[in-house]
Formats: C-alpha cells, sequence, structure tokens
C-alpha cells in the first residue's frame, strides 16, 4: 500500500543557474577518470595495468573486502596513468578513449525469469553491483547482504538539481526492466518514491510491480534516506539497498541489450555558467567538455555533484563517478566589506535561513550565493538550528557529539544506523558553528561498520 509522506521540516536555497530543460552539445572528451575515492570505505585492488586495452564494462579495479564487487570502465580504449596518493593510495585511472566504444560481451538478459542468484551473478560479472548502495553506512551493497527492501528516489530537491522527467524521458523499457532486476535481489517490495508535481512523466508513473510512495515538501525530502526514515525506519542489524533513478536505468539498459552504458544526461548550471543546460556525456569524462567557453570569470568553484554534497573538481578534472550534475558558482575567498557585504549590510542579495537579512521579504528572488562561510570556525554550541532543517526523529546535534567522542554506544541509540552524511547537508548549511557536519558523520559511519558492522 503506497503512502503519502509530508515533510515539514528543511530548507529550500533559491540559487540562480538552474539548467534549463535543452539538450546542449559537448565535445567527447578524449580521455575518463574512475575515481576509487568515490566509494565509500572502499578499499581498491587494481585489475589493471598502465599501456593495457581495456572495454566498455570490464573491469578496472575490485573492493579488497569483497572481490566479487568490481568496478568497470565507462568506454574503451587504453589506460595510460594510475594516479596515486601518500601510501600508495589509488587515487585515479585514466583511460584513453577509443574513437568507438567497444563493449564487454553479454548476452541480452531478462531478468524477471531469472532467479535471485542468477541476478546477483550478472550485476557483478558486469560491474553493475558498484550501482547499488546499502543502508546504514551508504557504502556500495555487500554481495551476501539480503535486504528487507530496496528504495529508488525518482526526484532530488537539492539546490540546482537535474529534473528526471527531462533526463529519464523515453526510456521507460530501460527503467522498468532496471526494477524487474531489483525485485530479484529481495523478498521485500521495491519502493519508488515519486513527487506528484515533479514526477508527471510516464517512465515513473507506469512503473509496475513497485510500491509507488508520493512524498513532498522542501529539501532535503529528496534524500533516500529522508524517505526510508518516514516509510520504515532501519533499526540495528537491518539492511536495504538504495539505487539512483538515472542507475536503475542503466542497470536495465545493460540487461536489455548485453552492453555496459555509462552514458548520461548531466544537468550543468549554477550562477557562474553562461547557459544553464543539460549534456550528454559519459562517467568519468573531463569537465571541461562541458564547460569550454560557457563559464563567467575565473575564480569558481567547480563542483561535481550537487553544491551541498558534491565535490570539487579542478577546471581540469573528471565526473565523479555517481555525479549526474556538475555546478559552477563562485569562489567565495574574496574579502568583503562589513557595512556593505558584511553582517552591517542590508543583506539584500544575501539568502539567509534564519531571516537575518530583509531579503526574506523577497520569497521568489533567486541567488547568487559563493562558497564563503561568512564565518571562522566556533565553538560548537546547542543553537536549535539543526533541527529546524532536519526532517527526522532523532536528535541531530546529540548524535554529532556522540560521533565527536567517539561513544558508540550513544551514536547507537541515537539513530546512527539511520543516516548518511547528505543526511547532514543542509545542517552544514546552518550551521552558526562552522562544524563541517557531513566530514563529522561519515568518520562516525565509518566507525561504526568498522566496530559493528
Amino acid at each position: 500500500m503506497s503512502k503519502d509522506i509530508k515533510i515539514k521540516k528543511g530548507l529550500n536555497i533559491p540559487l540562480k543557474g538552474e539548467a534549463d530543460k535543452v539538450l546542449g552539445t559537448a565535445e567527447r572528451s578524449s580521455a575518463f577518470v574512475v575515481k576509487p575515492t568515490d566509494f565509500k570505505n572502499f578499499t581498491p585492488k587494481l585489475l589493471v595495468k598502465e599501456g593495457q586495452e581495456v572495454l566498455a564494462g570490464s573491469p578496472l579495479f575490485f573492493n579488497k573486502e569483497y572481490p566479487d564487487v568490481k568496478v568497470g570502465s565507462p568506454v574503451s580504449g587504453e589506460v595510460v596513468e594510475v594516479t596515486r596518493g601518500a601510501k600508495r593510495k589509488i587515487l585515479g585511472i585514466k583511460i584513453l578513449a577509443d574513437k568507438e566504444t567497444r563493449y564487454a560481451a553479454f548476452a541480452p538478459a531478462n531478468a524477471a525469469s531469472m532467479s535471485g542468484e542468477d541476478v546477483k551473478k550478472r550485476l557483478l560479472d558486469q560491474c553493475l553491483w558498484a550501482y547499488i548502495k546499502r543502508r546504514p553506512y551508504g557504502t556500495v551493497a555487500r554481495p551476501e547482504d539480503k535486504p528487507l527492501a530496496i528504495y529508488v528516489s525518482a526526484f532530488d530537491s537539492a539546490p540546482l538539481a537535474g529534473d528526471y522527467d527531462y533526463i529519464l524521458h523515453g526510456k521507460e523499457k530501460e527503467f522498468q526492466a532496471g526494477l524487474d532486476v531489483l525485485k530479484q535481489l529481495t523478498d521485500g517490495k521495491v519502493h519508488l518514491n515519486l513527487h506528484r508535481e515533479l514526477n508527471t512523466d510516464a517512465v515513473f508513473k507506469d512503473a509496475k510491480g513497485v510500491q509507488i510512495n508520493w512524498v513532498r515538501g522542501p529539501h532535503p525530502a529528496g534524500n533516500v534516506g529522508v524517505q526510508i526514515h518516514h516509510i520504515k525506519p532501519l533499526n540495528k542489524g537491518e539492511v536495504v539497498f538504495t539505487v539512483a533513478a538515472q542507475d536503475v536505468a542503466l542497470i536495465g539498459s545493460a540487461f536489455l541489450t548485453g552492453k555496459y552504458d555509462a552514458s548520461r544526461l548531466v544537468g550543468v548550471g549554477g550562477s557562474s555558467v553562461k547557459s544553464p543546460k543539460y549534456f550528454k556525456t559519459i562517467q568519468g569524462a573531463a569537465v571541461s567538455t562541458l564547460l569550454n567557453g560557457n563559464v563567467d570569470g575565473d575564480n569558481n568553484r567547480i563542483i561535481s555533484g550537487n553544491v551541498l554534497t558534491g565535490t570539487k573538481v579542478a577546471a581540469d578534472g573528471y565526473l565523479g563517478f555517481f555525479s549526474k550534475e556538475l555546478n559552477v558558482i563562485p569562489e567565495g575567498d574574496q574579502a568583503k566589506f562589513f557595512i556593505t557585504e558584511g553582517w552591517a549590510g542590508a543583506g539584500l542579495g544575501k539568502f539567509s535561513a534564519s531571516r537575518s537579512y530583509f531579503s526574506w521579504l523577497m520569497p521568489s528572488k533567486k541567488y547568487e550565493l559563493d562558497t564563503n562561510t561568512n564565518g571562522e570556525k566556533r565553538a560548537f554550541v546547542v543553537t536549535g538550528q539543526y533541527e529546524s532543517v532536519f526532517p527526522m526523529d532523532i536528535y541531530p546535534q546529540h548524535l554529532v557529539k556522540a560521533i565527536m567522542i567517539g561513544d558508540i554506544e550513544s551514536m547507537e541509540n541515537l539513530g546512527i544506523y539511520e543516516v548518511d552524511d547528505e543526511d547532514f547537508a543542509l545542517c552544514e548549511y546552518v550551521c552558526t558553528s562552522k562544524t563541517p557536519v557531513q566530514q563529522v558523520v561519515r568518520e562516525g559511519l565509518e566507525l561504526i561498520e568498522k566496530e559493528c558492522g
């Protein structure tokens, strides 16, 4: 039975630069990079070396803890560089792409006629398992996990997020095939969570074999963790899977065609982008192919992912493995005169979550915000700010404090198993203390997984 969920707490940040529903033309990237650092708590072991030829969908590395979980190449070509950091940590695998993509050979498959074990084996063999995440911990799922349910969020409520109706329009067969795959991985339900205003396309509304739940409210209503909390909260020892909507279609396409097609529509936006729009590209492409001549100024921050949870990349960097958007906003490292642009100013050009400025009288205004924290790191004090934007029955500030001191028992009692770092992005945004809350929560989840997982 479907649920109708209304999220009351949260915050929509009205940023300039939302991508228009127009498909632009991007030049094909000559090289692609897959970064093991995109995978949380994942110890990579290389399967390739420099100079080796690879096919799209052939494995590049696997998880040391779970060797069956492999990550595939998005394109065919030659491995030209393996970048390493401190202690020889693998930071990236660079592939010089062929002009025409060659694919690892797999026969088309119908998941509905396969057993759960056969579906799981196909996902592992075709390097598709890496797209499936587990809760708790927000890491790549373990093959031996038996999920109580699987959750797919069909909309993103984050600032400048892409429109899934536009992105997946016309992919009804691929998306349904992906859902059929997921159904074979659980004895429970596959939950497809929709927004009545944002999800009107047939690709979602005509989905079969799933429980459709209707979710509404401000960000973070689109976060799958918030949705799970309001549908069936997780208890210690329970596991569920989550898959991004675009990745459901990718998995479905791989079963239908036998090809690992890592192409995707990426929304390119932000106030520093001259013409925000969508581009068809491939996972791990050079960001320069999406931004060439389309950015104002030269002091900007390029973010692979959304502006609250994404990763900073250089102008000569590459899209992240899971990134479905690319945003460019002003860097915000310039000093601001306190009377005109600082705390003593009228603030008509600033957005304030606490209504500190008169700009709250203009609710339809869009803002050009930068990355400046507008203050130094301060004492971590109880303010009630986190609770005003955190829509779970959890005490976020108390949980963060328990993580900071490494109190595992308190972390468990306060709901650590229900959250992921992205669920605390708004807490970090409104934080007066300028605490890197997402980083703290990620460290807590890694500690819990190590000690109790």
